[in-house]
């Protein structure tokens, strides 16, 4: 397959892949159903957060979430109580569970009240060639608060050799421009050309497949080679190509 055969084909996927029928099957189905941004941001940074293992009870673990905080999660953050706390004790998805996300709400907390929100961080700390060693920042200041170890683990580090997938994803849908009713393109200030593929299995098999990715461990390196590679194909939007990645994996078993 040539460059532009393989452009061509891709092309015709993301169209495929890329509408609102997408979100029947896909935890982005989470933060739409908000539209205050902040609490688009918020539910969907959890969601994210989370998102590894069965699709299905991620997007189930992610509503039960949602209604731990009242479905109104940017309230919540902001002026939950000791008591309110209290009301989390026992969620758990695989091995996230209820320490871990008391550490995330008071984190985000401290994020909105200092840092100016998740857009803030990313936005200030954001380099011209790619997100990763902002999210790398990120987690420092997320992190930023006494913690248990066991809950550093649930943000990843680019810098120390993470593909990052999950907080990958959560870029995507808040700075991919909104025009086909998936992404949000909240973020106006970070270009949709630095971010990077949400890279896992089933993208990294495709990518595999397509000569795209060459490195057989789906780590950071092999995130810099795939940037590379579909940046080539659309050096201003690579990112929308991962809907054809994922959906020749997960729906067409490519």
């Amino acid at each position: 397959m040539t460059k532009t055969e393989l452009k061509e084909f891709l092309d015709e996927k993301v169209v495929s892949y890329n509408n609102p029928q997408f979100l029947d099957s896909d935890p982005i189905q989470i933060p739409h159903l908000f539209t205050q941004k902040e609490d688009i941001e918020i539910s969907g940074f959890l969601t994210a957060t989370i998102a590894w293992g069965n699709r299905k009870s991620i997007i189930n673990n992610a509503h039960k979430l949602m209604q731990l905080m009242d479905h109104s999660p940017y309230e919540f953050v902001l002026h939950h109580s000791d008591d309110d706390l209290a009301k989390i004790q026992g969620f758990v998805h695989r091995t996230f569970n209820s320490t871990d996300l008391t550490y995330f709400l008071k984190s985000l907390r401290n994020l909105y009240l200092k840092h100016d929100g998740l857009e803030g961080i990313f936005t200030k700390n954001q380099e011209k060639a790619s997100l990763q060693p902002t999210i790398s920042k990120f987690k420092e200041l997320f992190f930023e608060l006494p913690f248990e170890t066991r809950t550093s683990k649930h943000v990843s580090d680019p810098l120390k050799g993470s593909a990052a997938k999950r907080i990958n994803m959560f870029l995507r849908w808040m700075v991919r421009d909104a025009n086909t009713n998936v992404d949000f393109g909240l973020w106006k200030n970070i270009s949709p050309a630095i971010l990077s593929c949400p890279l896992d299995v089933h993208s990294g098999n495709v990518a595999r497949k397509l000569n795209l990715l060459k490195r057989k461990q789906n780590d950071a390196k092999a995130l810099a080679e795939l940037d590379e590679n579909l940046r080539k194909l659309d050096p201003t939007d690579p990112v929308k190509y991962d809907f054809a990645l994922f959906g020749l994996g997960v729906f067409e078993k490519f």
